[in-house]
């Protein structure tokens, strides 16, 4: 379809390199990795500084897209490209944040001493690590929970915590799997408007997978939905909502609505389902 012919164009001569660039890319697990595919030739940019998210049903490659995109595991074929170099492996400059972070966090270290690790692997000198820390907790609004340790701290200030700690390694890609499925809409909410902001002024690239429609347009400057069977794109929607956005205002939008009607017909369509 033409949003399918869109994205997978190369870019023109002389257009700036995109920050993430993936072409043709499928993959398939099982034995020498011949098994059913998972994704199959998947190809989209994302610019620098953008805020894309990916909705599709379950099973379709949503979290396979990510951890490729990572480097965490490698396509089948294809090839992913992170500011003109190959990925081909974890980096520094790309941090993921997982759905499950109770499970992401060192209990036995405090909030502070959890964010301090990604200042360690960095190589950041002892002494400066208590000031960044300080400032990482002040933005996130747990300035007051440096001591306390995770079993200590509700699901919300937790998955805070975890992004703190990916925000440290100052990355230039921040990859999000699902990191608000499990908290109440309020804390969700309010979680949604910390990373917008946080993003925007740093000028982070995000990737961030939901199941939620209305997150993905709140958030996204894009949706893509994908199909599954395998997985595939289907259509890339420009969301076209100018920023900062406002919980009330903006989901009352027209515009809100009207992406919302569109995607939720086409996740409802026979095809997209597995």
């Amino acid at each position: 379809m033409k949003e399918d012919r869109a994205v997978q164009a190369a870019p023109a001569r002389g257009a700036a390199v995109p920050a993430v660039s993936v072409r043709g890319v499928s993959m398939a697990f099982g034995a020498e990795r011949k098994g059913p595919e998972v994704l199959a030739d998947i190809s989209f940019d994302v610019s620098e500084g953008e805020f894309l998210c990916i909705v599709g049903p379950s099973g379709c490659g949503k979290t396979t897209l990510l951890r490729l995109l990572s480097g965490l595991i490698r396509p089948t074929a294809g090839e992913i490209h992170f500011h003109g170099q190959r990925v081909s492996g974890t980096s520094r400059d790309r941090a993921i944040i997982f759905q499950d972070y109770s499970k992401a966090l060192l209990p036995w270290r405090t909030v502070a001493g959890n964010i301090s690790l990604s200042l360690e692997a960095c190589g950041v000198p002892a002494p400066e690590r208590s000031g960044r820390i300080r400032a990482l907790l002040a933005k996130m609004g747990l300035s007051h929970t440096a001591r306390h340790y995770p079993n200590q701290l509700s699901g919300g200030m937790q998955q805070r915590v975890q992004i703190a700690r990916c925000l440290a390694q100052q990355p230039k890609l921040l990859l999000m799997d699902e990191p608000f499925g499990a908290l109440d809409a309020l804390t969700r909410q309010k979680l949604q408007d910390e990373v917008a902001r946080i993003a925007g002024e740093q000028r982070t690239t995000v990737v961030f997978i939901t199941h939620d429609l209305e997150e993905a347009i709140y958030l996204g400057d894009r949706v893509i939905a994908l199909a599954s069977n395998p997985g595939r794109i289907a259509e890339m929607v420009e969301v076209g909502i100018a920023r900062p956005r406002n919980q009330l205002e903006t989901r009352e939008d027209e515009r809100f609505l009207a992406h919302r009607h569109h995607l939720f017909g086409l996740l409802q369509d026979a095809s997209f389902s597995p």
